[in-house]
Order: C-alpha cells, then structure tokens, then sequence
C-alpha cells in the first residue's frame, strides 16, 4: 500500500480515537466536529483507493439498467415506502453508481402518466405511499405489486419502515461473500439510529443490526400493522384504481370523508 494510503488510514484510526473521547467527555461540538473530519478522511481514503485501481472496460450505454427499474431494484431490496435520498445510497452501495436523486424528481409524476394514459400495462409502477389522509406522502416511493396495507402510512410507519430496512440491508450484507465497503458503510450509520445495534462508531456487524432492529420492531409492529390496514381499507373503499395508487387530491379526500 502506498505512503498517503499508509497515512490516511492512521489519520483515520486517529480521529476514532479522538471522537470517541469527545463523546465519553460529552464534549458534543467538538465530536460534530471531528466526525466531520473523518468523513472527509474516509472520503478521500476512497478516493485514493479508487485512483490506485484500473479502470473497468467501457460498457456500452444500453448495458446500464433505466432509472426506474435502478430505483426499482433497491425498493426490492427494502421492501418498504422509501425517500429518494436511501434509494440512491442503497443504489449506490449495492447495485451501481450511475442513479442520482435528482433524476428521481419527476419520476412519480411520470409513472402517474403513464397508468393514467394506458392504466397497468406495466408489471409495476413506481408509485406513492399514501399518509392517513389518503394523500400522496411527500418524498417517499412504493412499489405498486405492494399488498396495500404496506403502501399506506400510520404515525408508526416511519420507523417501522426505517428498522425493516435496516434489517433488509443487514440480510443483503450476510449473502455477499466480499460484502462493498459502501454498503457495511450503509448499515453502519442506520445503525447509529438503533439502540444496541452498534458500539460505538465501529463498523457495524450485520447480526447484532438485525437482532438490535428486530428487537424494536417486536415493541411498534403490531400496532403500525392495525393502523395501515385501516388506512388501507379507507384508500380501497374510497379511493378509484390511480389513486390507490398515487394518492387522492385534497378536495377528493375530503369528499371521501363526508
């Protein structure tokens, strides 16, 4: 290994060291300091690694999969309503690099034109998970072939849903012989946002993310579960095909509730 790899990798062993001292010391700025200082270490850590590997062949543009069935792909593996900003890093950690979230601005708009114009002539659509109210939920996508009661929302369902990807990404990572830096990188910040599911800021160990993840999921899954079929029976009693599917407008969920 080279000299500035040998020196990257001790100025990252170095600010570990030093953010979990700020964080034993409760010394939070200096920690949220410090840990932007490692991201940027390991960022360039990677960039420094990836400089020293030789280029892959240039694949032709028709070998790269659409933007839809990009983001497609990493709702299979999630498997729950998911924001633009986890598509693209699931996307990036497991499958490719080529997806980014602004291409994902209008593709829900897209897939609503297309149902609308020859409705499910497609075998799936990207579409939206709906809240309560029955309305399109701002930033999230859902799979069309879902059951219903996983493309509504409850008070719940957000951290029902954040927990079952946790869990998803964790289950990907233990069928990958040589699991992708990027995606152990993945499960190590959603498990921050898990109670025992990681120690410290070390990398996270899929097992102990799973049991931590499933651990919480046994305290709110039941009652998210009673909330979406609800929600979900609403939408099928209330709602035509396209906006089961994308979501009713204000005015005719209103109507729906009188």
């Amino acid at each position: 290994m080279s000299d500035p790899l040998d020196a990257l990798e001790r100025r990252i062993a170095d600010l570990r060291a030093e953010v979990r001292r700020a964080v034993k010391a409760r010394e939070n700025s200096l920690a949220r300091s410090l840990r932007g200082d490692l991201r940027r270490a390991e960022q360039a850590w990677d960039a420094a690694v990836a400089s020293e590997v030789p280029a892959p062949p240039h694949e032709p543009e028709t070998s790269l999969l659409p933007i839809r069935e990009q983001v497609h792909q990493a709702l299979t593996l999630l498997g729950v309503p998911t924001p633009a900003k986890l598509i693209v890093a699931v996307n990036d950690a497991f499958f490719s690099r080529e997806l980014r979230g602004s291409q994902l601005t209008s593709l829900r708009r897209d897939e609503e034109r297309s149902f609308r114009g020859d409705p499910y002539a497609r075998p799936y659509y990207l579409c939206a998970a709906l809240t309560d109210r029955l309305s399109p939920a701002r930033g999230l996508l859902a799979d069309s072939t879902w059951p219903p009661e996983l493309r509504v929302l409850g008070p719940l369902s957000p951290r029902v849903d954040f927990l079952t990807s946790a869990v998803r990404v964790a289950e990907q990572l233990t069928r990958l012989t040589e699991p992708p830096t990027g995606a152990v990188r993945l499960l190590s910040r959603m498990a921050q946002n898990i109670p025992g599911a990681v120690e410290g800021f070390a990398p996270a160990d899929p097992a102990t993310a799973i049991h931590a993840a499933r651990a919480e999921l046994e305290v709110h899954l039941a009652a998210d579960s009673a909330q979406r079929a609800e929600v979900a029976a609403r939408a099928t009693r209330q709602l035509p095909d396209v906006e089961r599917l994308f979501g009713a407008t204000a005015m005719n969920t209103l109507r729906g509730a009188c």
